[in-house]
């Protein structure tokens, strides 16, 4: 499981992105591979998934670990 921070999510547009922490890049987020909801600023956890356009966040949770 990878962590990061929701850096944008429109959820009108069904989409978002998340900068993971342990590489600082961005990934592509869809509505349907959140298991909760999700706003800006949200610490998560995922797993990337291999797609025709890169590498895309599923399984996307908050992550409740404390800091």
């Amino acid at each position: 499981m990878k962590k990061g921070v929701v850096k944008f999510f429109n959820p009108s547009q069904k989409f978002g992105f998340i900068t993971c922490t342990e590489d600082n890049k961005d990934y592509y987020v869809h509505v349907k591979d959140l298991l909760v909801p999700v706003k800006q600023g949200d610490s998560v956890i995922f797993e990337l998934l291999s797609s025709k356009k890169g590498m895309k966040a599923i399984k996307v949770t908050l992550d409740e670990t404390p800091a």
